[in-house]
């Protein structure tokens, strides 16, 4: 069996296509058991004992000779003339552990991979700069995008080979781990110029195709005509969701084309969203004891979930949720968004105030293995209860994925109630007490690893999904936990303007890209109209100005690295989703939102400046960046500044606080004005000159780019005004 390393390319509509014989590519399948997850820890540890990742931490104790990104690799690589591999991956990766175990903690492959290569690791998680560039890469070459992403590079950075999980040897019709290196190795020495052009070619290709020429256009409504038929495409009629038919499988959340889809003024539309929000908390990708979501389902309906819960995902989810309960009035959802958060505050956030990243997928080396049940323990434990935790949560003797049961909401409570003749709110109790005592055993069980940076960009997203909770909700723990995070980030993250993308063992490190400033200023925009304290909209000025002075490119787009950023192989101007907004959306939200809200015209033209040069990408896709959707959903709606003067121990203010906060959809920002804000705010904009109640009542002053309407004075007549 042979590899074929060379990159042929062919010219199809103007990408470059690249093809291999044999590549690794990401897996579907599902492996719950870590074989030879252990690791020698008497072996020296190698470098990244240094580092500050808890996934490069991971790795310390591998034979391996890894070096973290930089310079001492690099100038490595170029003195000894020997290309580089590139390991990324994150620490909640299930495959991640599985390559570590089978291939990096085995010392004949170690001996294999430090004789020909340098080798890196990288934490994409730290490194979405070098994660994006090198995922892209391995996309064009014809692969499957995944983690670990395995890539194999000139010296000087450039790629010439990759793939994702790579077995330690061959199988299935698969070149294995050490067949890779070893044809590698020897294309380097023999052939050496053949692999030379096609990293020049790859090279050439990312460059063009990660900063795109863009073709500007108005962002007018009409572009949101295809956000509907889109999602219709690839829509599950049959158990909600989107991916590609027709399997439908794995399903990822996607939240951020829920909430577009919320804010369109269309029942199929909304049925689609409120469908998929209820089997996703219905299901095991919803954690039925604990609250908060897996990463995805790997099935149709929702039922097996691949383990690891990611902050990102929560964060992004719970506004959904909200926003659907404001849409329908359906407690369910209200319900999901509250247990959501519940356990954000009570197993990610950190003492000094920041939340951590993610809660890996497995312990004691199997996938699930903290978070499924056995039939007969649920018996031991509940006794004369567990028949009615059985028919709720459908249990089973065979189980329902591995011989466990993945516990998902298989009857209701009304249903539960008619068929024993017993009242709902009885068992609603029985139901809460029996959950209540599966939770505390669960406690007990080895818990999956924490990985327990804190990264800004997670973080400004965790802090709008705060203030969304608190402001819909009305719990201040909410707004509390917010304030807490916002303090942290401010003090630790941002230093002149310059904000720093990862933090761990008290201190941060590596250079922010656009989201962490982008998605930091959006959420403290959040929490300053829940809470309007001036320093967080200060703040939030000061990081929209470094985006505008070191992000925008001369068509109005924005890069994802700064202007004095390391210099890598391309540098990126892409404005698509991935699993979180872009970079891009985020600062464009901001921009709109921040515009207004500072009375700011060139702020909010930066906004629009963004919709209109992704203008294309908008028309034709706008599934692909359904966070940019919602920002032109915004700036469409000609959003409104609602200025709320009074005192916020006065219920009227209250009255009307509630009213702007809790109107949807939300085209609109709000402040509240009081004696000891009002001053301080004055000097930021010249949106809150004049802002005073009248005569001693409290009033809302409905503004559109700064003009105002007469003062409102009545709460109900404020949630009616559009």
């Amino acid at each position: 069996m042979s590899i074929d390393w060379r990159l042929p390319t062919r010219l199809a509509a103007g990408v470059v296509a690249f093809t291999f014989l044999v590549a690794a590519s990401a897996v579907a399948a599902q492996d719950p058991h870590v074989q030879g997850q252990s690791q020698d820890q008497k072996q020296k540890p190698n470098r990244l004992a240094k580092e500050a990742s808890p996934y490069l931490r991971q790795h310390q104790h591998n034979p391996v000779d890894w070096y973290p990104w930089g310079k001492a690799a690099l100038e490595r690589a170029k003195q000894e003339d020997k290309p580089i591999f590139l390991s990324i991956g994150y620490s909640a990766c299930h495959w991640c552990h599985v390559m570590a175990a089978e291939s990096f903690a085995d010392a004949d492959m170690a001996a294999l991979m430090n004789e020909h290569f340098v080798c890196i690791k990288v934490d994409r998680e730290e490194r979405p700069d070098i994660d994006e560039i090198y995922m892209a890469a391995l996309q064009a070459m014809g692969q499957q995008g995944g983690w670990p992403l395995s890539a194999w590079l000139t010296p000087d950075g450039r790629p010439f080979y990759g793939g994702t999980y790579f077995p330690p040897e061959d199988g299935n019709g698969r070149p294995g781990f050490r067949r890779v290196l070893e044809q590698l190795s020897k294309a380097w020495r023999e052939r050496r110029q053949e692999v030379l052009t096609g990293a020049d070619e790859l090279t050439a290709h990312l460059r063009t195709s990660l900063a795109p020429q863009l073709t500007p256009g108005e962002p007018v409504a009409a572009l949101l005509a295809k956000v509907l038929p889109q999602a219709e495409e690839r829509f599950d009629r049959t158990h909600g969701g989107f991916a590609p038919g027709p399997h439908f499988a794995p399903k990822f959340p996607s939240a951020l084309e829920l909430q577009a889809l919320l804010r369109l003024d269309s029942a199929p539309a909304l049925q689609m969203a409120v469908m998929t929000l209820r089997a996703m908390h219905r299901g095991g990708m919803y954690d039925q004891l604990g609250g908060g979501f897996h990463r995805y389902s790997t099935d149709r309906k929702w039922l097996v979930p691949h383990f690891e819960k990611m902050l990102y995902d929560n964060a992004l989810l719970v506004p959904c949720y909200l926003d659907a309960f404001l849409r329908t009035g359906d407690a369910e959802f209200a319900t999901v968004a509250t247990e959501t958060l519940d356990y954000l505050l009570r197993e990610l956030q950190s003492p000094e105030g920041g939340f951590w990243s993610s809660l890996d997928a497995q312990s004691e080396g199997v996938e699930g293995k903290f978070f499924v049940w056995q039939l007969a323990d649920v018996r031991t434990l509940l006794g004369g209860d567990s028949a009615l935790v059985e028919a709720h949560f459908g249990l089973t003797a065979n189980g329902n994925w591995e011989h466990t049961n993945v516990l998902a909401l298989v009857q209701d409570v009304a249903t539960l109630a008619k068929e024993r003749g017993l009242s709902e709110s009885a068992v609603t109790a029985s139901l809460a007490k029996a959950k209540a005592a599966l939770l505390a055993v669960r406690g007990k069980r080895v818990h999956p690893s924490t990985d327990d940076k804190v990264l800004t960009a997670w973080n400004g997203m965790t802090l709008r999904a705060l203030a969304t909770g608190f402001r819909v909700l009305g719990d201040g723990r909410y707004r509390d936990a917010a304030r807490r995070a916002a303090t942290f980030l401010v003090r630790e993250m941002v230093k002149e303007g310059r904000v720093q993308r990862a933090w761990h063992s008290g201190s941060a490190r590596h250079a922010g890209c656009l989201e962490d400033y982008a998605a930091l200023a959006d959420g403290l925009l959040a929490l300053f109209e829940v809470d309007s304290d001036p320093q967080w909209l200060a703040t939030s000025q000061v990081l929209l100005a470094t985006i505008s002075q070191r992000f925008v490119a001369a068509d109005g787009g924005l890069w994802f690295t700064a202007d004095d950023h390391e210099g890598l192989v391309a540098r990126t101007k892409i404005a698509y989703d991935g699993s979180t907004p872009s970079g891009t959306a985020l600062a464009a939200s901001a921009f709109l939102r921040g515009g207004l809200l500072l009375g700011d015209e060139a702020l909010y033209a930066r906004g629009v400046a963004a919709l209109r040069c992704n203008h294309s990408l908008l028309e034709q896709s706008p599934v692909a960046a359904p966070a940019l959707v919602r920002a032109l959903q915004f700036h469409v709606a000609q959003p409104r500044e609602i200025l709320i003067a009074g005192e916020p121990s006065d219920a009227r203010t209250q009255a009307l606080l509630q009213a702007a906060w809790r109107t949807f959809p939300d085209h609109h920002v709000v402040a509240l004005l009081h004696d000891g804000n009002r001053a301080a705010l004055a000097k930021l904009s010249p949106v809150f000159a004049g802002k005073v109640p009248v005569n001693g009542v409290p009033v809302a002053y409905v503004c559109r780019r700064g003009v105002c309407q007469a003062p409102v004075t009545d709460a109900k007549a404020l949630a009616e005004s559009r």
